[in-house]
């Protein structure tokens, strides 16, 4: 089968054999592929796969099942699906744990599927798992735009909560206010301290993926008993904390990220998800947020797209 390797940072066809199944798995025949940070940190060498998943690039795609494992429900079989993968979904077929599969409506193309699984269910966890947003609360989502912002926002708001965002553009934040963000700040333009202070807000719920220089603003406009779930660390490994103002609100801090983590815990993850949201999926009733569709001859260039922090929302590799 073909696959994109990723030898010396360069992304390019190679080929292998398919995947050999275990008994929980099913094969994907792919037709999607979503473009994640943690692809492009791969590729640079900075991220590397846990020992046990595929070495090959792709954390998520769509596709249809093709052939299943010893102990997977024969209804699986030919089902359009869309599914977290361990690596692996930048080729033609990928391995996935079965109980990981979401079927794909009929009504959500391939491409739109693509661009679920990932920044949903990282956003799913972020906000409910380890936020806890509740309905009536305020939730600051930071990189609003990104693809895990703009789930997040739409989360948000069908859970009740007050939704405030930063992201770096006007252009992005106009972006954000179109799915449903309340309050939308341009970072480089206004601090989002001042901005929140300035109209009374607090935060219940904050989901940041900047960290660094962000840790000590974050808690500035913090509610009581505020969850702080950082993702990544755009701005830095490193920054001084004021402890005295986590203790003063009774801050919780979690650090999270979703692909090392258990099979157990993601498929968890993926029956809380389905429980509560799939059937806003379903019906199309969220903007699935797609910032380019590219062919996967144009992985290369999917990946710049990223790295220069070009979009809003998802990218998205088409391999039919």
């Amino acid at each position: 089968m073909n696959y994109i390797s990723h030898e010396d940072g360069i992304l390019a066809f190679n080929e292998t054999n398919k995947p050999v199944l275990k008994i929980h798995e099913v094969l994907v025949k792919v037709a999607a592929i979503g473009v994640n940070r943690a692809d492009c940190m791969q590729r640079q060498g900075k991220y590397p796969a846990p020992k046990d998943d595929s070495q090959i690039l792709g954390l998520e795609c769509a596709g249809t099942v093709c052939d299943i494992g010893g102990k997977v429900d024969k209804i699986w079989l030919n089902k359009r699906v869309f599914a977290l993968c361990a690596g692996g979904a930048y080729s033609e077929y990928v391995a996935v744990d079965a109980k990981q599969l979401m079927e794909l409506p009929d009504d959500v193309s391939m491409t739109e599927g693509a661009a679920i699984s990932e920044v949903y269910l990282t956003a799913f966890g972020a906000l409910f798992e380890l936020g806890k947003l509740q309905a009536g609360q305020t939730a600051l989502i930071h990189a609003g735009a990104s693809g895990v912002g703009g789930a997040a926002i739409q989360m948000a708001k069908s859970a009740g909560a007050t939704v405030v965002i930063t992201a770096g553009s006007d252009e992005k934040c106009a972006h954000a206010k179109a799915l449903g963000a309340d309050h939308a700040i341009n970072y480089k333009a206004t601090d989002f301290v001042e901005y929140m202070k300035a109209n009374n807000l607090t935060a219940n719920t904050i989901v940041d993926p900047v960290s660094g220089s962000y840790l000590n603003k974050n808690a500035a406009v913090a509610a009581m008993d505020c969850q702080i779930v950082m993702l990544a660390f755009l701005d830095g490994r490193f920054a001084e904390v004021d402890f005295a103002r986590l203790l003063q609100k009774r801050i919780s801090f979690h650090a999270s990220t979703l692909r090392n983590r258990s099979i157990e815990f993601k498929r968890a993850l993926r029956d809380d998800f389905v429980a509560r949201f799939y059937s806003d999926i379903a019906s199309k009733s969220y903007d699935f947020n797609l910032y380019k569709v590219l062919p996967w001859s144009q992985a290369n260039e999917a990946h710049a797209i990223l790295e220069r922090n070009e979009n809003a929302g998802k990218v998205v590799l088409s391999v039919e």
